[in-house]
């Protein structure tokens, strides 16, 4: 910290300066959080950027029935809804984490079994946030390994390592590997036949942290949520397809007996009695304020018009990149408006260089491996959001194309990497280095796919 004070404006254009050599939010398809809000909302997170969250639980409270009557929860007319506000869905599933193992361990003490190994089931393609809740709070994380084709988690093997000490199976409304939704109503089948015959009760908590705000407005009739017997519990975020800026989540229970009461706090020093049950305290009230804005502003209707030009916008992207003939899509059509694809088995390229090139046009696509026991897959992934229209789609397949046009022709880069790495000639002796012959290239490039392959195992990495 400087010993002295400078001017309120230089200290602004320091960092205004540092804060343009920033990526653009609206390029960066890496996330899934919202970056765009109609300028009425943007005023009143600025008119409500002081209050204080744990003050005010009236907007809470209103976005809470909200959303629990989104996802089906059995309440009277009357019945008030049981869930709370958070940051995002990582503390909402810390928090229905805790929920379903103090309930795990009172009814062991109840029943006079042992209660210190609890364990929790989900697929391998869960959020880091589930391996956050099973270390912090030391929960034995089965997890249920993908395989190539198949990116989520299959209900049948879930099922199958369910035991007595499982809290909960926890599925995923949207993964964020690929967007597919998991099939939560066959979990929830087989869950109830195995329960049946064992006389366990394990329930289900739905990470519909992505999905949420999508599947009750374009797929109604997919059954994941409250209307299914063992769903206990449902988080969801809002500053991803809720459409509000970064710092806001939701969970919601089922009803009171799935919130165990000892987990709840009462304060009364701010004047008014008033239960808390976070994992942090006091907080910004503006993105609860703004939840509660869009859903007044936009309705049954306008979320679905949002969903359903999402949805669009991705088909653009996935049959461009198709006509290019150059990748395999890995995404579904139903499920989160995501794209995610991989280069075919004969390009010489990775999925990592195609990412780093696109940076140049200022896109941020991500690349990543697939968790186990798919890691040998690569792929790219372009999140849909709001403002990511068709004209954004149809410029990023050109200049997908670019890149493929310019990494397709170096093949003197090619050529001295097999030099370099096999020390012989190709092609019964004839190493060819013509810049300008691409079929040449492609020729020399498959060559060495097949050598990488063959002998070293590496995937093809050029």
């Amino acid at each position: 910290m400087a010993e002295n004070s400078i001017p309120k404006e230089a200290a602004f254009q320091i960092i205004n300066d540092e804060l343009m050599l920033d990526g653009n939010p609206r390029l960066n398809l890496a996330s899934f959080v919202t970056t765009w809000m109609e300028p009425e909302c943007d005023k009143l997170m600025m008119a409500s950027i002081n209050k204080n969250y744990v003050d005010m639980d009236e907007y809470p409270n209103r976005c809470v029935n909200i959303i629990a009557h989104l996802f089906n929860a059995p309440l009277g007319d009357s019945e008030a809804a049981v869930g709370v506000g958070t940051v995002g869905s990582s503390e909402a599933i810390m928090l229905a984490g805790l929920a379903f193992k103090r309930k795990w361990q009172n009814k062991r003490k109840e029943e006079g079994k042992p209660y210190d190994k609890p364990n929790i089931v989900t697929g391998a393609n869960v959020q880091v946030c589930w391996e956050k809740f099973a270390r912090y709070f030391e929960v034995e994380l089965k997890e249920v390994k993908l395989r190539e084709g198949y990116y989520v988690m299959d209900p049948e093997k879930a099922v199958e390592m369910v035991d007595e000490n499982t809290i909960c199976v926890a599925a995923i409304l949207g993964s964020t590997l690929n967007g597919e939704f998991e099939n939560v109503k066959l979990l929830n089948d087989l869950l109830v036949k195995k329960n049946q015959e064992t006389g366990w009760d394990t329930p289900i908590h739905v990470d519909a942290a992505s999905g949420g705000f999508i599947a009750p407005f374009i797929y109604p009739e997919l059954e994941w949520d409250f209307r299914l017997p063992l769903v206990k519990s449902i988080n969801v975020s809002g500053h991803k397809y809720g459409l509000v800026y970064a710092g806001v989540g939701w969970v919601i229970w089922r009803n009171k007996e799935d919130l165990p009461e000892e987990l709840i706090f009462h304060i009364n020093y701010l004047g008014s009695d008033q239960p808390t049950f976070t994992l942090n305290f006091s907080k910004g009230s503006s993105q609860i304020i703004a939840q509660y804005y869009q859903l007044i502003r936009l309705g049954y209707e306008g979320y679905r018009n949002v969903m359903e030009n999402c949805r669009e916008n991705m088909i653009v992207l996935k049959e461009g990149l198709e006509k290019t003939g150059r990748f395999n899509i890995v995404s579904k059509e139903d499920g989160v408006p995501l794209v995610a694809f991989s280069l075919n088995d004969n390009s010489c390229h990775n999925e990592f260089e195609i990412s780093d090139m696109l940076r140049r046009f200022g896109w941020i696509v991500p690349a990543y491996t697939m968790p186990p026991d798919a890691q040998h897959v690569t792929v790219l992934r372009v999140v849909i959001r709001e403002d990511f229209s068709r004209t954004l789609a149809e410029r990023l397949v050109l200049d997908i194309q670019k890149v493929l046009h310019e990494l397709d022709t170096l093949p003197s880069r090619i050529n001295s990497k097999i030099a370099a790495s096999i020390g012989e000639n190709v092609d019964n002796g004839t190493l060819v280095t013509k810049p300008s012959d691409i079929e040449a290239t492609r020729k020399i490039a498959t060559y060495w796919r097949k050598y990488v392959l063959e002998k070293k195992k590496t995937n093809g990495v050029c």
